[in-house]
């Protein structure tokens, strides 16, 4: 027998190879250990990944440069979590948009503005006439709660959403949009959020689906009667802190007083008072250790950290000083960064840690390291009450939208951006509805236990007002999501039907029927097909009409390299046809200019600016000869063989779940583990207990 390298390396690492924290994974935990909610996204490297994920310990790598990034961000978070300034003075202001610089100064007529309240009318949806809190600018970091009351006018008793983005608002400055809204007819309604805003930092509120600035300009507000906000008051408090010092400082120093100067007298040598400030620092770094080493802690382990803290009060170092570097250390040290899993059964604190990043994205809580100190964790009945605790918990939407959005590829969703000359309905609120329907409908699916095989075909989904109107869903309105049932002409239902899955495996100016096919073979299926030969370049779509995507790929199936592949990548993609690079529905492909039977389109009274061309074609004949027509069709083949959909879910959470990539020998486990979730009726919830209680699961 010959044995390979990589197989002795296998073989003595387990299941997969010891890995580290990706970076969502590190700054999470960070958050969790400090208290503190700081974005590294932008400061550590982009992760590598494997069969889909970027968990997998065969892709995650470590550097010298990582190790400074880590360092970097270390002393980052102390900043943020640890208090040596007075309490900041609690800021609790009442304003009127009547006082904006926007509002104050323009020249449009598109504000309704009286002399009789402190309400602002916003009736224009384009950007330069969103109105910034510019007389709100913090000087100190922190969270700030703010309540805006709003109503929609002259609306036709339906609601009207507005959006809300905080930032620094410059040229330059970076924003983030912090929620939609939607106001209600003629009635007030106060909406109450919490946002974290650095230093000149503020909010700024725009209208969601009215009227340009130039239909309502050359009217005038005073006399418009479209639909329109009326921001009535916008409250702001903070920064909010319960406590001073605040709960991300009591989590390091506990109830020790609060360092502005040093605490223990160091104007001579410290030997006077090194055993009070070694206790209390050694109380510190051994408490810190268990929460971030993820387990219990012994004198050797603590030992090192304390050494450097001594070292540093010998130095005339402050105590929060010396204590910080220590803090420093224990967060760039292997104990930290990489999860300590021994090959063979894992042991209590191995389980709690690959459960808690499974299911929450983050490191152990409280009562899951109790209870691996005590040696319960994976006592069945205990483990069975602890996954039910977590998916139940809020905590668990992390997992959802991390899976989510690696399983479905959502992550991809900024990628490319429709052209307005093709797509002009595409904008950011149908975006983010399309992220929104995918996670609320996979949740809704984990949470009530329903069936995996909803992800193929569902006779609901989670719909808000703008993605009710991009399905052709009547007689919803507004940005709340609830769960809708589908009409049963409407074609949707289940994730291959969803714009955000639509949208990823297009580009912003054409679809094809090949990456379509490759994500159904890959994602859903479980079945890659193999990479292209080389030299063999893809196809691209004549969005001009000379010729549709299905005469370019007949002729490339007639090649004998492509055809073996092309035979099981393309139907499925052909299935996928009706459905355009923003997840519209469609009968004929949009030019991008006149041809030949191209038919002009004219949408609510206005000439659009591409045009209808030749029909689409969904129908094709799968590799076994069976054949379909529509995308309804397709749906119904693929729910014939319902175990392969569970066996390929199953392999997927198996590679999220463990951090590492499926064996041939892990197979007949997989089998078992779908045999038992079949006789629950594939239930998705189910299918996470029993993953988490497989051997695959508990084992490296």
């Amino acid at each position: 027998m010959i044995c390979h390298a990589g197989d002795i390396v296998a073989q003595d690492d387990g299941r997969g190879v010891t890995r580290r924290l990706n970076r969502l994974e590190y700054q999470n935990t960070l958050r969790e250990l400090l208290g503190v909610n700081v974005d590294f996204q932008e400061l550590l490297p982009q992760d590598g990944s494997a069969d889909g994920f970027d968990n997998v310990g065969d892709a995650l790598h470590t550097s010298s440069f990582l190790l400074e990034r880590y360092l970097e961000a270390a002393t980052i978070a102390l900043d943020r979590a640890v208090a040596n300034q007075p309490r900041p003075e609690l800021v609790k202001l009442r304003y009127s948009l009547k006082d904006a610089h926007q509002v104050k100064t323009t020249t449009e007529k598109v504000y309704r503005t009286s002399d009789d309240d402190e309400r602002v009318v916003m009736f224009s949806s384009s950007a330069w006439n969103a109105v910034t809190l510019s007389p709100f600018y913090p000087r100190d970091p922190g969270n700030y709660r703010f309540r805006i009351s709003a109503a929609a006018v002259q609306s036709s008793n339906r609601p009207v959403t507005w959006q809300v983005d905080a930032g620094l608002m410059l040229m330059t400055g970076k924003q983030h949009l912090v929620g939609y809204f939607d106001a209600q007819a003629d009635m007030s309604t106060v909406v109450e959020f919490t946002d974290e805003l650095e230093p000149r930092n503020t909010i700024r509120i725009l209208p969601y689906g009215l009227a340009t600035a130039h239909e309502v300009n050359k009217i005038g507000a005073e006399e418009y009667e479209g639909p329109g906000v009326a921001i009535e008051w916008v409250e702001v408090e903070g920064p909010l802190h319960d406590v001073w010092p605040p709960a991300s400082h009591r989590l390091i120093f506990g109830d020790l007083p609060q360092e502005s100067a040093p605490i223990y007298n160091q104007s001579k040598r410290v030997e006077v008072v090194a055993n009070d400030a070694a206790a209390d620092a050694d109380r510190i770094l051994r408490q810190f250790c268990r929460r971030a080493f993820r387990r219990s802690v012994t004198d050797n382990d603590v030992a090192p950290f304390s050494s450097l803290v001594q070292a540093k009060l010998t130095e005339g170092r402050s105590f929060e000083q010396a204590v910080r570097v220590g803090l420093s250390a224990v967060m760039v040290s292997p104990q930290f960064l990489f999860l300590q899993e021994k090959p063979g059964t894992l042991d209590d604190f191995a389980v709690a840690s690959r459960l808690s990043y499974f299911l929450w994205r983050t490191m152990p809580d409280e009562q899951l390291l109790t209870l691996a100190e005590q040696g319960k964790l994976k006592d069945p009945d205990t483990l069975h009450q602890q996954i039910e605790r977590m998916l139940t918990d809020s905590k668990s939407m992390a997992f959802v939208k991390d899976f989510v959005g690696q399983w479905l590829n959502l992550r991809d969703l900024d990628f490319t951006k429709p052209g307005r000359l093709l797509y002009p309905e595409f904008d950011d609120m149908l975006k983010e509805s399309m992220l929104r329907e995918t996670e609320l409908f996979f949740n809704e699916v984990l949470t009530r236990d329903l069936s995996l095989l909803n992800f193929i075909a569902s006779d609901f989904s989670m719909l808000n007002g703008r993605l009710a109107k991009h399905y052709g869903i009547p007689d919803i309105d507004g940005w709340e999501f609830r769960r809708v049932a589908l009409p049963p002409d409407s074609h949707r239902g289940g994730v291959l039907t969803m714009a955000s899955v639509l949208k990823v495996t297009a580009n912003g100016t054409y679809t094809s029927p090949v990456m379509r096919g490759v994500f159904v073979m890959d994602r859903i299926l479980g079945m890659p097909p193999s990479p292209p030969p080389e030299n063999v370049a893809g196809l691209v779509p004549d969005v001009r009409g000379a010729t549709t995507i299905r005469e370019q790929l007949m002729k490339h199936r007639a090649e004998e390299s492509c055809a073996s592949c092309h035979v099981e990548i393309d139907p499925p993609g052909f299935a996928l046809e009706s459905f355009d690079v923003i997840g519209g529905w469609r009968e004929r492909y949009r030019l991008s200019g006149w041809a030949r039977d191209a038919q002009e389109v004219v949408l609510n009274g206005q000439k659009m600016r591409y045009y209808n061309g030749a029909k689409v074609d969904c129908a094709d004949v799968l590799s076994d000869d069976r054949a379909f027509t529509n995308i309804d069709e397709f749906k119904a083949i693929l729910l014939t063989d319902k175990d392969q959909i569970a066996r390929a879910l199953a392999r997927k959470l198996l590679i999220f779940g463990t951090g590492a990539s499926i064996r041939a020998a892990d197979e007949p486990r997989i089998e078992a583990i779908v045999a038992k979730v079949r006789e629950q009726n594939y239930g998705l919830r189910t299918l996470v207990h029993e993953i988490v209680k497989d051997a695959l699961f508990q084992t490296k």
